[in-house]
């Protein structure tokens, strides 16, 4: 009796993940595999891992953990427990190594026949473990050599036939959330060289996907009901430049804006130092864009800055934010930080508190700083102890907060544009909805409720702004679109 080919895919970490894990969905469906949500109900469970930074990658390995827990329960269908994604790309054999739970620990140069390791591992083979290598190797230094070299058409590069893209191959993208919006992945890969940051290392060289191919697969989101478009890249102010037009995001934004279906884009990472001019136009006064600035701070203090091998300061940085909301006062600004890098002094905590009290951001992430395998940060001299790392990172989360709640407070009045996600409680109909106004980036961003709104997800309501708790708002509806006008399938292979 031949074995049920049936595959649940479980995914940590970031939107990008989240695109990697519906292009395997939607190659493994092709091959003739039935996803289901539910690992427990899978042959196979796929774990798309994360490996950014040491939390990420423990719970990575305790989901990993989970999961062989489920396979080795003779009441559930789990026959093999897989790791694919970042994670196993970084650390590959070691990670099989220190993993005997998990039957096989697969590279991005693996998915192109993920669906043929499954069927092996489910016959009692284990492939070979993935060989780590640095994947900024595999291409040119030069983002301009990385053009193909047909005069005219620039594309991405022509890789070696063992070398899928940081990604994995661009195929077939199966959805597998039915939500009203999705991440579209710009480019993979970075350029740039942190000192605290391994993502290029594992990530590869900066390599961006053809307008063509983000326009197409755009018009497939919408076709499948998305409303909302979530731009996702390493770097997406880098758009274009291996594609010999730097300012490539500008004339792709009011395209994909005009995508039929489509009620809003928004673009996620920017750097603050390649924030050009005509970018910031751009995402303030392109119609259907959102005024949204997920901008890359780290730090504040110049010092640190340099350390980190990074550019600007809390003046360069205040002057940015001065320019985009003169252009737009409601725009959303998000951004991360980092305390207890190497060096970090209490003027240089000082100087990050300065610059956050002045910044009235919408979201700021505050992270203490962990060395990561292979990267300069963490061989630098300076090192913080972690109780200090650990107060610096309690004291900046205190402040944080209370600057965002003023934030969401100040917004009290405003009108804004949100974006039915669904119900605010399941059990209540009449509870009304939640969703997301433009400010608002998905799930980490905070929501906006609509309390005693019945509206189907996807449908976009104007109201006004009458109260907030933390980030989150409440709003009273002014209008809402037409009945229909949110309709969509929700569901289907690209």
């Amino acid at each position: 009796m031949s074995e049920p080919r049936t595959v649940a895919l479980v995914t940590l970490g970031c939107a990008r993940n989240d695109v990697d894990s519906e292009e395997l969905a939607g190659r493994l469906e092709a091959a003739g595999w039935t996803l289901v949500p539910d690992a427990a109900d899978a042959a196979v469970a796929v774990v798309n891992t994360c490996g950014f930074v040491e939390q990420a990658k423990k719970d990575s390995i305790d989901t990993l953990l989970e999961a062989a827990d489920v396979r080795d329960d003779a009441a559930t269908a789990t026959r093999a427990v897989v790791a694919v994604g970042c994670l196993a790309e970084r650390y590959g054999q070691e990670l099989a190594g220190s993993l005997p739970e998990a039957d096989a620990v697969l590279g991005f140069d693996s998915y192109a026949d993920l669906s043929g390791h499954l069927d092996a591992i489910l016959h009692g083979e284990r492939p070979a473990s993935h060989v780590p290598r640095d994947r900024r190797r595999l291409l040119p230094l030069a983002p301009a050599a990385r053009q193909r070299a047909e005069p005219g058409v620039p594309d991405v590069p022509e890789l070696p036939a063992d070398v899928a893209p940081a990604s994995g191959p661009r195929v077939v993208r199966r959805r597998l959330d039915g939500g009203p919006w999705a991440p579209l992945k710009l480019a993979s890969g970075c350029d740039r060289r942190c000192s605290f940051c391994a993502i290029p290392a594992f990530r590869g060289a900066f390599v961006s996907r053809r307008p063509s191919e983000v326009l197409a697969e755009a018009r497939w989101l919408a076709g499948a009901g998305v409303r909302e478009l979530f731009l996702v890249s390493e770097n997406s102010t880098s758009y274009g430049k291996d594609l010999g037009d730097l300012r490539l995001l500008e004339t792709l934004l009011p395209e994909l804006a005009a995508v039929e279906g489509v009620a809003r884009v928004r673009v996620s990472y920017l750097q603050p130092a390649e924030l050009r001019p005509g970018l910031v136009e751009a995402l303030t006064s392109t119609p259907g864009v959102a005024p949204y600035f997920d901008l890359s701070f780290q730090h504040s203090s110049p010092a640190v800055l340099r350390r980190m091998r990074r550019f600007g300061g809390t003046d360069d940085f205040l002057g940015l934010l001065e320019t985009i909301r003169a252009r737009r006062p409601e725009a959303g600004v998000r951004s991360n930080v980092i305390v207890g890098f190497p060096g970090e002094t209490e003027a240089d905590v000082a100087e990050l508190e300065r610059f956050l009290t002045a910044a009235r951001l919408d979201v700021v992430g505050v992270f203490g700083f962990s060395p990561e395998d292979g990267t300069e940060a963490a061989d630098l001299d300076g090192q913080v102890a972690p109780e200090a790392v650990a107060e610096r990172v309690a004291r900046v989360t205190a402040l944080a907060e209370e600057l965002m709640a003023q934030r969401a407070e100040d917004r009290v009045g405003e009108v804004v544009e949100v974006l039915v996600e669904g119900p605010a409680d399941d059990a209540d109909p009449g509870a009304g909805v939640v969703g997301r106004a433009a400010h608002q980036g998905p799930d980490v961003d905070g929501v906006t409720a609509l309390p005693g709104v019945q509206a189907a997800p996807g449908t976009l309501v104007t109201a006004r702004v009458a109260g907030s708790e933390g980030v989150d708002l409440v709003a009273e509806p002014l209008s809402a679109e037409p009945a229909g006008a949110a309709a969509g399938a929700t569901g289907g292979t690209a």
